[in-house]
């Protein structure tokens, strides 16, 4: 079977930053897009804008999850999904860490992943050419202080996209990573910080972060290559960022 054309994504974290950033660029591409979240009145903007189908989705509800898959496979099917869904909280130490928050965090990234990947897999299976594509983070590559916390999931993440590919060989399905370094968005660093936004603005201050639109331009780069080629696993960081610590940081 041949993969249709336009081919339908499924953008989970969508009513803002990347996924926001993804939905907009994949649409402007002409494909289908399904782009899901939990805060509804961001998502119709977005579709309003864009001609993206909006669903509200909580990944980590578990039936939810399955009632997305279900009307996927009764409106068409799917080709891709992108796994955005995803976020930090706090950054303390491990001996000062919150376990609620870890957990959120696991819950988010990790099990949400997993419930949305194992939902729609049956569907990528029967396009012939499928794709799940992981939004990781430079955080799945290397630990810091403070970030234990985010580190061990996206660790974990990244361990279930490797596994997951590992275990599909030879079958019709890309399995893709994208790493990204610090991205300025609205909100994520906002999200870790709990609100305090001079603390989330000082992250990006002295250097020229990547933004949302570089990594929607990576992810629409491996979503179109041709379909015997799949990017495993691709880095990418502010030109000033050597590893999660390192920053050349000017005027500040």
């Amino acid at each position: 079977m041949t993969a249709r054309s336009p081919r339908r994504v499924l953008v989970t974290g969508a009513s803002s930053g990347i996924g926001a950033a993804t939905v907009r660029r994949m649409r402007a591409e002409g494909w289908n897009v399904v782009a899901s979240a939990r805060r509804a009145d961001r998502l119709a903007a977005l579709a309003a804008e864009t001609g993206a189908e909006a669903y509200p989705l909580d990944i980590t509800d578990a039936d939810a999850v399955g009632e997305l898959a279900e009307h996927l496979a009764a409106t068409g099917g799917l080709d891709a999904v992108v796994n955005n869904a995803g976020g930090a909280l706090g950054l303390d130490p491990v001996e000062q860490a919150d376990v609620e928050q870890w957990r959120r965090m696991y819950e988010l990234n990790v099990i949400g992943t997993l419930q949305v990947t194992q939902a729609v897999l049956p569907l990528l299976r029967a396009s012939g050419a499928g794709d799940v594509l992981v939004l990781t983070s430079t955080a799945a590559h290397a630990p810091y202080p403070g970030g234990a916390g985010y580190t061990g999931v996206k660790h974990a993440e990244r361990m279930l996209t490797q596994t997951l590919r590992w275990e599909l060989v030879g079958e019709p399905i890309r399995v893709i990573e994208i790493s990204p370094g610090n991205v300025a968005t609205e909100e994520f660093s906002l999200v870790r910080f709990d609100g305090d936004t001079e603390r989330a603005k000082a992250v990006y201050e002295g250097y020229q972060p990547l933004v949302a639109e570089d990594i929607a331009d990576v992810i629409s780069f491996a979503l179109t290559r041709p379909a015997h080629v799949n990017v495993d696993l691709l880095i990418v960081r502010p030109r000033a960022q050597a590893n999660n610590t390192t920053i050349a940081r000017t005027g500040v």
